[in-house]
């Protein structure tokens, strides 16, 4: 954290700033010198061997003497015009439709994405996912009760998702911008695989049959996605039509939220793009 981003009490900071003031003019004169030419905090704290909180507040001040307006450099390719990677975006997408959220606060910007502790394969494709569509921003870990959350730090997450509001997904409408959708018809099969490896899933289910006069269990493999949103289960259905996938509703103890994927063309059509959690 830079000094100019702390606040202290007012005997502490004219402290702070009577140490800060004890260094050579010189040595502040070459840190400003590399600082302007782009040189960051870090590599000129290290350089000259000052505090990085110092380094940080001398660009501070100089900035505010010369009339210099920072601006938070970034990488969103909304506001860049940038290219980035469209596969994984639309698997990230899945993912944020599924389980993700966007904090979007002064002073507290995050994507977060919940990935159960079952699946350590998740967690890093996840945060790999996020780092291929903004490389720039840090992103970070932490543990939740059975699940970890996948973090990035930015702003810009709004820009990228603007299906980002106020409140749950499924209580207000969830629609694709056109370029979103664009990259949905291109690459619909990672598009889905973010969907299932968020709010879906591949397991065995089973059924019986009378053979030959005796009743039979038989099992199968389907992949299952729910989803309280009409608009997010609409996507999935959508997209899976462009696939060629054969679905159908499920209502199981009341709850029609259910999709499935059952007939064994259409799980092996899954199985081949899309696959289970890992």
């Amino acid at each position: 954290m830079s000094a100019s981003s702390i606040r202290l009490p007012a005997h502490e900071s004219r402290t702070k700033i009577r140490l800060m003031a004890q260094h050579n003019p010189s040595i502040r004169e070459e840190a400003l010198a590399l600082l302007r030419r782009g040189v960051t905090n870090r590599a000129v704290a290290e350089h000259l061997n000052v505090p990085r909180g110092t380094v940080g507040w001398w660009l501070h001040e100089d900035r505010k003497q010369r009339g210099v307006k920072y601006t938070q450099p970034t990488d969103c390719p909304i506001c860049t015009g940038r290219d980035f990677d469209r596969i994984a975006y639309a698997y990230l997408l899945g993912l944020y439709l599924g389980d993700g959220h966007i904090i979007s606060k002064p002073k507290q910007h995050h994507l977060s994405i919940f990935c159960g502790d079952a699946w350590p394969g998740l967690i890093i494709e996840a945060e790999a996912a996020m780092r291929q569509v903004m490389p720039a921003p840090r992103t970070g870990r932490r543990q939740r009760s059975g699940c970890v959350e996948v973090k990035s730090f930015t702003k810009h997450w709004t820009c990228v998702f603007p299906q980002h509001g106020p409140g749950k997904k499924h209580e207000r409408r969830i629609a694709l911008e056109p370029w979103q959708q664009e990259i949905v018809d291109a690459h619909p099969r990672d598009f889905v695989r973010g969907l299932i490896h968020s709010d879906g899933c591949r397991n065995m289910n089973w059924t019986t049959r009378i053979v030959g006069g005796e009743r039979k269990r038989y099992e199968y493999p389907r992949y299952w996605f729910t989803n309280v949103s009409d608009d997010i289960r609409q996507l999935y259905t959508d997209t899976l039509d462009e696939l060629g996938v054969e679905w159908k509703h499920c209502t199981r103890a009341g709850n029609k939220y259910n999709i499935s994927v059952a007939r064994r063309a259409s799980v092996a059509l899954m199985d081949a793009h899309v696959g289970p959690k890992h």
